[in-house]
């Protein structure tokens, strides 16, 4: 990758704090969007010293049309041109799809869904006039089956998968790559945040399969992006895993992922 800016949402924490360490490290200047602007601060003052880049803060909540574009908006008057942008953002909800608050489901669309699609239309244009770019999307190995418990947040996911690809080809003739990192469960507090703890995916000791380190999934994400690659599934059991779940029937795959979300 061309050396340029990167912009991370849900860069607080988890996933997005690593991959926009990441790219710092690398020594990318990056733009760190989260609502937790003393934690965005933090990290960026951390990065500027170690790593010798410029790092941008901007807090703002997502989950709305206008939170959007007041983020663009806010990036072009500061005269910051975003060379990769890194839809990371996004929540989950885990029970009974009648049981979970309308509002809390609603919100998991407007990040999951509609922010990657929002931004991308808004910073994307800018990369396809400059000829290059990059969009990294962070789905999950739930994009490859329906979860039944978790419904709206495996619907989104393979929203963001399918998103992903569609503009692989859509973008390949503008110099832009779009990849979508599709990990298994990984060590954050998103577990928490989807309060799924007490299902077998949420719970690391249940021995179902190994949970992922942050900063291998990370390196994974931009390590595809680089290699412009449509899907990285990092880990060799999630990547036959993802295969295995488009050669069982949709029945089973489906019973499956109910037994381990609830």
């Amino acid at each position: 990758m061309q050396q340029g800016t990167a912009l991370v949402t849900g860069a607080s924490a988890g996933i997005g704090a690593e991959l926009a360490r990441q790219f710092a490290e690398r020594g990318h200047d990056v733009v760190l969007v989260a609502r937790r602007e003393a934690k965005l601060r933090q990290a960026a003052d951390t990065y500027e010293a170690r790593f010798g880049v410029d790092a941008h803060v901007v807090a703002q909540d997502l989950a709305t049309r206008e939170g959007r574009a007041a983020l663009y908006e806010e990036v072009t008057e500061r005269g910051i041109e975003v060379d990769y942008l890194v839809n990371n953002v996004g929540v989950g909800t885990q029970g009974h799809f009648l049981d979970i608050p309308v509002d809390d489901e609603l919100q998991q669309v407007e990040l999951n869904v509609a922010t990657p699609t929002h931004l991308t239309k808004l910073f994307g244009r800018g990369m396809r006039e400059r000829g290059h770019g990059g969009v990294l999307n962070v789905a999950s190995t739930a994009a490859f089956q329906p979860g039944p418990f978790m419904a709206v947040y495996y619907a989104s996911k393979s929203y963001a998968l399918s998103l992903s690809e569609a503009l692989h080809e859509e973008f390949a003739d503008d110099g832009v790559t779009v990849t979508a990192l599709c990990p298994g469960p990984v060590e954050t507090e998103f577990q928490a945040r989807a309060d799924n703890e007490d299902a077998p995916i949420g719970d690391p000791d249940a021995g179902l399969m190994r949970w992922q380190a942050v900063d291998d999934v990370a390196e994974a994400g931009i390590a595809g992006l680089e290699k412009g690659k449509a899907v990285v599934v990092p880990g060799i059991e999630y990547k036959l895993l993802s295969i295995l779940t488009r050669l069982l029937p949709r029945s089973v795959t489906r019973r499956l992922a109910a037994d381990l979300n609830h």
